[in-house]
């Protein structure tokens, strides 16, 4: 077989050749999120000669994630996340096959798209998709490489491989829901998710090539400001393992939202946000955040400040929350109804969606 000259480096090494770009270009893999992890990981196995290679992401690019998601640039703003990557990706390696999912990965859609793979990539940032992406490999029986990242650390460990340890093995339950920030809370340097993404995707391409020692069962840490990193050992919990296995049929209609303690919150549409009237818009976005949805004159209270600006907050109102990407917004509309405010929903898509209608009303 005659490869492809891009490929020279790695095929030249002994422990790959021309046999282990063979198992390269037949391998199948499906990453979970085009985001801070997945820009990485899609840039290195696209780069490597990954033959297929699957991406599912339904939110759009923003410019406040170019500073880390250099997968994108300026001509990206508004797209689609897995669209856009394909795109690029192309570009980056016209001769493999990539596969975009511009949808929300659920439990209709997990087991019957991750058995078209042969290994998951988790990209996701929040606990009620990384749950559902686990159940769904242990269901579809396909192993898993799982990324995290808070501020500057980051955590990198294979699931639920040659019969080791899944991602509930390590985590049974979930934290308390609003316990953990996200990024877009709490902030990110953005080298971090680089380094992070990048070793999931040298992971993923050591199962492939069936090189060096994966990290099935250990859990590997690093600190990106002292450069120090750690590694522990995570038994596997063969009570977690039966749990999921005995409720695969009824997959399907498992919340994972309810089981991480998201509560359920009213949402409206764009459409119905632009025709109501008497209605308190909340924009709890940061002041940098476009695009700006003036017209609706909204209160501008970014997350973070919003519990030291409820007490001026009219309870009788019918209020409105909207962020980015309606995200936050939904943590904003927990915090209202914690301090009992009634009558409370939220923008689904957020501003991107209010500001898409917006410019369709417009013309």
């Amino acid at each position: 077989m005659n490869f492809n000259p891009r490929y020279h480096r790695q095929v030249i090494l002994p422990e790959i050749g021309t046999s282990g770009q063979e198992k390269l270009n037949a391998a199948k893999v499906l990453v979970i999120g085009a985001g801070g992890l997945g820009c990485p990981v899609l840039q290195y196995l696209t780069a490597a000669g990954i033959g297929t290679i699957g991406i599912i992401d339904f939110d759009t690019v923003d410019i406040s994630n170019l500073h880390r998601q250099i997968l994108y640039g300026n001509s990206s703003l508004g797209m689609n996340k897995s669209l856009a990557a394909k795109h690029r990706l192309e570009d980056l390696n016209p001769d493999i096959t990539i596969n975009a999912y511009p949808e929300k990965l659920t439990t209709k859609n997990a087991v019957s798209l991750f058995s078209e793979y042969d290994i998951i990539v988790d990209g996701t940032d929040n606990f009620s998709t990384r749950y559902l992406v686990n159940d769904a490999c242990l269901i579809a029986k396909k192993p898993l490489v799982y990324g995290a990242i808070f501020k500057f650390e980051g955590q990198v460990s294979v699931f639920n491989y040659q019969e080791g340890p899944t991602y509930r093995c390590l985590f049974p339950e979930p934290p308390k829901a609003g316990s953990v920030p996200s990024c877009s809370e709490i902030g990110v340097l953005g080298v971090l998710p680089g380094i992070i993404g990048s070793m999931q995707a040298n992971e993923t391409l050591k199962i492939i090539l069936h090189l060096g020692n994966i990290l099935n069962g250990i859990l590997f840490t690093y600190d990106c400001l002292t450069a120090q990193s750690s590694s522990f050992s995570i038994p596997r919990v063969e009570s977690e393992v039966s749990k999921v296995i005995a409720n695969a049929k009824n997959f399907e209609t498992t919340d994972y939202d309810v089981f991480c303690g998201i509560s359920k919150i009213s949402e409206i549409d764009a459409r119905d946000a632009f025709e109501m009237n008497n209605i308190l818009f909340i924009d709890v976005r940061e002041p940098h955040e476009q695009p700006k949805i003036d017209n609706l004159n909204p209160d501008y209270v970014p997350l973070g400040q919003l519990q030291q600006y409820i007490n001026k907050i009219d309870k009788e109102q019918e209020i409105i929350v909207f962020c980015q990407s309606g995200i936050r917004s939904k943590k904003a509309v927990e915090i209202l109804l914690e301090h009992d405010f009634k009558n409370v929903s939220h923008v689904k898509g957020g501003a991107m969606a209010l500001y898409e209608f917006q410019t369709i009303k417009e013309v």
